[in-house]
């Protein structure tokens, strides 16, 4: 998809280039209501499991975040977001808070919703 706005693209590059740098499943990336950006990828050790966008909103939650704007999860299977995801992302972003879905090398092949 060419037509995500400068501020969702630059989402992109920032899930993109962490998934790569940790090599792991997953990257995204989250702009909060402030224009404040957060970045993570998955954790996956033996005691604990998150996905990347759940480490994303709890980065923006600790940070004070009221909200979200736009959301950008990559990954190897990443065409919907999982209940896991979908649950505290509309609980912080609300219903209406766009979510890009893509491939790890940051190709978007699907957008949906917080709400889905």
């Amino acid at each position: 998809m060419s037509d995500l706005s400068a501020e969702d693209a630059k989402l992109v590059t920032l899930a993109r280039a962490t998934r790569a740098r940790v090599g792991a499943a997953q990257g995204a990336a989250v702009r909060d209501s402030d224009g404040r950006t957060y970045a993570a990828a998955t954790v996956d050790l033996p005691s604990l499991q998150l996905s990347a966008l759940q480490v994303c909103l709890a980065m923006a939650v600790a940070s004070g975040a009221g909200g979200l704007e736009a959301a950008v999860v990559l990954g190897a299977e990443t065409t919907d977001l999982a209940p896991a995801d979908r649950a505290p992302l509309s609980e912080l972003a609300g219903p209406e808070v766009v979510v890009h879905l893509g491939d790890p090398r940051g190709t978007i092949v699907a957008s949906t919703t917080s709400a889905g």
